[in-house]
């Protein structure tokens, strides 16, 4: 048993983390191998301009759940490489839409085919380890359980009753 695994919740971000780290650069070194030039983190706003055409940089905040500071640094970048294009919204000029260039457009034509293998080999995956199955479910909720109970409110409610067992002893 390694150290992530003796430790548990305590390691949790930790091993969060380095499974994250690991999982994307296994996808980074995926597009490359392809000869595509894509950083795994463009991915959500891809994805959600392929769905949509154009979305405001609020929505892209709102949809991928990061700061609108965050959205708005991505997309700088993205710009920056010309891949997409921003524009005043026509009802709301306060409101910057964000939209593909043809260099954007064509670089999702070749992303797409990878998408479908990395799904194809997480399928792959899923089927030699059955407990993968229940990954997402059990991220999902929990995600759910830290944003309906803060998890820092909770260790200090711990402490705070551990402080009293131990004056009562």
């Amino acid at each position: 048993m390694n150290l992530y695994q003796r430790l548990g919740f305590l390691v949790l971000g930790s091993r969060l983390r380095r499974i994250s780290d690991s999982f994307l650069s296994e996808i980074t070194r995926a597009y490359q191998n392809e000869g595509i030039e894509f950083d795994a983190s463009w991915f959500p706003v891809f994805y959600l301009l392929a769905e949509n055409n154009s979305l405001s940089i609020k929505e892209l905040s709102e949809q991928t759940e990061v700061s609108h500071p965050a959205a708005s640094q991505l997309i700088t970048g993205l710009k920056n490489k010309g891949l997409v294009t921003t524009s005043a919204c026509v009802d709301d000029g306060r409101k910057q839409l964000v939209t593909f260039t043809p260099k954007g457009r064509e670089l999702l034509e070749r992303v797409q085919p990878v998408w479908e293998a990395i799904l194809l080999s997480m399928n792959e995956v899923m089927t030699n380890e059955p407990q993968i199955k229940q990954l997402l479910a059990t991220m999902t909720a929990l995600e759910r359980a830290f944003q309906s109970t803060s998890l820092s409110d909770r260790i200090h409610q711990n402490l705070a009753n551990s402080l009293k067992l131990s004056d009562h002893e």
